[in-house]
């Protein structure tokens, strides 16, 4: 059984097949949940099918793409799912927002304002998350902020401050993080892990000269999840996460 959600007891299902039987439903409402990988591991793709799952309930999403054009990042989801290509009807009816090539260059990488120039990412971001009143938002991805800081100290706390705006907004966030090996031995909790309430990470390995994936919950802050490592595929219909009654 659940505990109950520090925000209620209302989940958020991500609506891909699998994956909400991890989370025993969905993810809390109002939760911030990290989804972190190598290169090739499908992060992008998993959090906007995510957005698109529950625009296509009825949920307004917002896409913060600060590593693509906005184009591109639709084509890429149409072409690896073309059983979903009805996007274009959520995207042109607002109910689906991909945006940030505006936040992208208020980036300063390295510089000695970095106080200044976080405050206009999140001021841009805010501001794009209202124009849709979005529950439902992705910021892809966290490791180009990330650059922004050759103080940790400083990254984290702005991080802080990061959730604090999404959580004043009362949005579920998915955050995708890059991490630098893909498999799981190799995993290390760097401080986002620690910040946000959620954490999922997606593997690569190699079984019989084939690239293979998994992933697994690694936490989820008011809310009791599997504990599996699971396989999953990415089909042209979209993600399918295997439980261990289908192995």
């Amino acid at each position: 059984m659940a505990v109950a959600s520090p925000v209620g007891n209302d989940r958020i299902a991500t609506g891909i097949d699998g994956l909400d039987t991890l989370l025993y439903g969905g993810v809390p409402a109002g939760n911030q949940v990290i989804i972190a990988g190598g290169p090739g591991a499908g992060k992008t793709l998993l959090s906007l099918e995510i957005l698109y799952n529950n625009a296509k309930k009825g949920g307004s999403g917002t896409f913060i793409a600060l590593e693509e054009q906005e184009s591109v990042v639709i084509q890429n989801f149409k072409r690896a799912f073309p059983s979903l290509s009805d996007i274009d009807d959520l995207v042109a009816n607002n109910s689906l927002v991909v945006a940030g090539e505006e936040v992208t260059p208020k980036m300063e990488v390295g510089s000695d304002s970095e106080s200044y120039s976080f405050g206009n990412v999140i001021s841009s971001i805010e501001s794009i998350i209202r124009s849709n009143n979005s529950k439902c938002v992705v910021i892809d991805s966290l490791s180009l902020i990330k650059l922004m800081f050759d103080n940790q100290a400083l990254y984290r706390k702005y991080m802080l401050m990061l959730s604090f705006n999404l959580r004043k907004l009362g949005v579920n966030s998915f955050l995708t993080m890059e991490l630098p090996h893909s498999d799981r031995g190799a995993l290390a909790f760097s401080p986002e892990f620690f910040i946000f309430d959620g954490t999922i990470v997606m593997y690569q390995g190699i079984e019989e000269n084939k690239r293979t994936f998994s992933l697994e919950v690694i936490k989820m802050r008011g809310s009791n999840h599997s504990l599996s490592f699971s396989p999953y595929e990415i089909t042209n219909k979209g993600f399918k996460v295997f439980s261990i009654s289908e192995m």
